[in-house]
C-alpha cells in the first residue's frame, strides 16, 4: 500500500461526503486507503460511509479523545508507507494528492508536506503556513498586521504571496493536509497526544525539523478548506482558549518552563491593554465590541488560572 488518507471526522458528516468523493475523483496511479475515525460524535457517519463508501475503514471511538489521539489510533490500523493526514472540511482540488505523493518521493529529507488551502470562496487561507510561534508573534498576531506585513518573516506565510509554482520551504503547515512517510511519522514520536485540539500540527512540524527534516509548502496542489475560515471558531471563548493553552504547552515543550511563563504573562498583559483599548473605544465612539471584550477577557481568565479556565469550558 502506497498511501493511508487518515480523516478524523467530529459532527461533519455533511461535508465528510464530499471530502471522499473529491478524493475518490481526483485521486489517480497511486495505491490508497481511506481511514474515517468517529471521535464520539456518532453524527451518523458509520452508516454514510456502510451505504456508500463500503471500502473505507470506519473506526468509532466511544469517547472524544480529541485530534491528534484520533489520528494515531486510526494510523495504528494503516498499512500505507506514506500517509496524508486530511481534515474531513475539505475537498481535493483536481489530482492535489497525485502531486503532493510525487513530490514526497523526490524533495530531499522531506519531513512534513503541504499545499495551499483555500477558503469556501476559494480566497488564500493564510493560516494554511506559518512561523513557529515566538511570544514576540503571538503578541502581536492580528488580522490588521498581517494584512499591512504580509510578507513578514513573523508569520511565516510569505510564499504564499509568491508567483512560482516550485515547493518552498516553511516552518509550519497547517494540519487540515499533511503527508508524510510512515517511518519519519513514527521516528518523530507521532502526533503528540498531550494536545487535545490545536497546536498539534505545529509541534509535529517543528519535532520533523528538529529531527534533521525539511517542511515544505506546495502552491501547485489546492484544496478547499471550509471550515478554515469559519467565523464561529473565531467567536468562540473555548477554541480561544484552547488555542492559549495548547501553545502554553509548545512553549513548555520547546522552549522550556521559563520562557513559557513569560508567555503567559504577556498573554495577561496584552489581555489587559486590548480590554482596556476596547473600553474606551466604546466610550469615545460608542462601538460595540462585546465579541472582542469576550475574547480577550477569556485570555485574561486564562492568564490568571489556566487550569481552572479550561475545566469551565
Amino acid at each position: 500500500m502506497e498511501l493511508s488518507i487518515i480523516i478524523v471526522n467530529w459532527n461533519s458528516v455533511g461535508f465528510l461526503k464530499k471530502c471522499l468523493d473529491s478524493v475518490i475523483a481526483g485521486t489517480h496511479t497511486i495505491n490508497y486507503e481511506i481511514i474515517v475515525i468517529d471521535s464520539a460524535s456518532f453524527d451518523g457517519c458509520e452508516e454514510m460511509l456502510r451505504n456508500n463508501y463500503p471500502a473505507v475503514v470506519f473506526i468509532q471511538c466511544q469517547e472524544n479523545v480529541g485530534f491528534a489521539r484520533a489520528n494515531n489510533l486510526a494510523f495504528e490500523k494503516s498499512c500505507g508507507k506514506n500517509v496524508l493526514f486530511l481534515n474531513p472540511d475539505t475537498e481535493i482540488d483536481g489530482s492535489a494528492i497525485n502531486i503532493i505523493y510525487g513530490y514526497l518521493q523526490k524533495l530531499p529529507k522531506a519531513g512534513a508536506i503541504g499545499c495551499k488551502l483555500l477558503n469556501t470562496d476559494r480566497t488564500v487561507q493564510t493560516s494554511c503556513i506559518q512561523s513557529f510561534p515566538t511570544i514576540l508573534n503571538q503578541i502581536l498576531d492580528s488580522e490588521f498586521l498581517r494584512e499591512k506585513m504580509p510578507k513578514s518573516s513573523l508569520w511565516g506565510m510569505a510564499a504564499l504571496f509568491e508567483t512560482k509554482i516550485e515547493p518552498s520551504l516553511v516552518d509550519a503547515i497547517s494540519g487540515a493536509c499533511i503527508m508524510m512517510e510512515r517511518k519519519i511519522f513514527e521516528q518523530i514520536g507521532k502526533f503528540s497526544e498531550e494536545y487535545f485540539m490545536y497546536t498539534e500540527d505545529i509541534d509535529l512540524c517543528y519535532k520533523a525539523k528538529q529531527a534533521g527534516y525539511l517542511n515544505y509548502y506546495l502552491p501547485e496542489a489546492t484544496i478547499v478548506h471550509h471550515g478554515g475560515g469559519s467565523s464561529q471558531e473565531a467567536k468562540s471563548n473555548f477554541a480561544v482558549v484552547m488555542m492559549r493553552d495548547t501553545m502554553y504547552k509548545f512553549f513548555i515543550k520547546s522552549k522550556g518552563q521559563p520562557y513559557a511563563w513569560f508567555y503567559r504573562i504577556s498573554m495577561l498583559l496584552t489581555a489587559l491593554l486590548r480590554l482596556t483599548a476596547l473600553l474606551i473605544s466604546n466610550i469615545l465612539f460608542k462601538r460595540q465590541n462585546s465579541n472582542s471584550v469576550k475574547k480577550w477577557r477569556a485570555v485574561l481568565q486564562w492568564a490568571f488560572n489556566r487550569n481552572e479556565m479550561i475545566k469551565d469550558y
